[in-house]
């Protein structure tokens, strides 16, 4: 653990070049070597063995991260996120399996990368599922390997393909690429440089004011009360059919009500007529 908290340090206080000269210095461990400080992490948590592992792979973690760097964010960011990961690998590699740490660590250096990146390269979130993640991760790829990098837009042809390799939508493909293409930009950046204006000052607020939201809640508040005083004027069941035929969210049927007062659907109607027509009057005799 502290390697790899001092030498991510380095790496963020000096140059890349010089972390890596530095973390070149730590020797390759054998299967033998390997091994036996995996059981001593395993079965006894000995801290000198985990420095010594991870150690050994700050050379592995780097190499991975550099695959990453088309992303604009910080080199040593990702070197840091990947040892990370490199660590959680170290917590949870069984030695008894028969293969190297290597080949199991890097599946987790790989997810840490791609996690740091997926919630710090927009604040728009994407890649939210598996196949979207793929996309996201795959696309710059595959458009280099059509020669479509620097062609703009993607073709319907080369779109179809993407799609069909990566097993998701054409209208994914687009929106990723046009995501990829098209970064956030700060709303406080100037609108020019000798100018003292920011995007933010010409943006449009599409709310009410407060004088307005004020006015409406008030209105609303004052509306609720008159419907609240017409009610208590209507007899009890009156006031129940009312309430269950046009007032709740999911209004009762005829047949229901009749059947729990006992009456004709009819009936029920015309209370209900009748009761609203009471309502009506009450309220519009408040406000004269």
């Amino acid at each position: 653990m502290a390697a790899t908290t001092r030498y991510t340090a380095t790496a963020r206080d000096g140059s890349l070049t010089r972390y890596l000269e530095q973390i070149r210095k730590f020797p390759m461990l054998e299967a033998e070597q390997e091994l036996s400080l995996a059981k001593r992490v395993r079965d006894h948590g000995d801290e000198r063995a985990v420095e010594a592992l991870v150690s050994s792979h700050l050379r592995l973690v780097a190499r991975i991260a550099m695959n990453y760097r088309g992303y604009g964010l910080p080199i040593d960011d990702l070197i840091a996120e990947g040892n990370v990961g490199m660590m959680q690998a170290i917590k949870r590699f069984d030695p008894e399996r028969g293969f190297r740490l290597a080949t199991y660590a890097m599946w987790w250096i790989k997810a840490a990368i791609q996690e740091y990146i997926l919630h710090s390269w927009s604040l728009v979130k994407i890649g939210t599922t598996a196949a979207q993640k793929k996309l996201f991760f795959n696309l710059r790829r595959l458009k280099g390997q059509l020669q479509a990098i620097e062609a703009g837009s993607l073709s319907p042809e080369n779109v179809r393909l993407i799609a069909t390799k990566l097993d998701v939508s054409t209208d994914e493909v687009m929106g990723m690429d046009n995501r990829l293409a098209s970064p956030d930009h700060s709303l406080n950046a100037p609108l020019r440089i000798d100018g003292d204006g920011e995007w933010q000052d010409w943006l449009v607020d599409d709310c009410d004011d407060q004088e307005t939201v004020l006015g409406e809640r008030e209105e609303a508040g004052q509306r609720h009360d008159m419907l609240s005083r017409a009610l208590g004027d209507l007899g009890e069941r009156e006031r129940q059919i009312l309430v269950n035929r046009r007032l709740n969210e999911d209004p009762q049927t005829l047949e229901s009500l009749s059947e729990r007062f006992g009456i004709s659907r009819e009936r029920v109607r015309q209370i209900e007529v009748r009761a609203f027509e009471k309502v009506r009057k009450s309220m519009v005799g408040m406000t004269m």
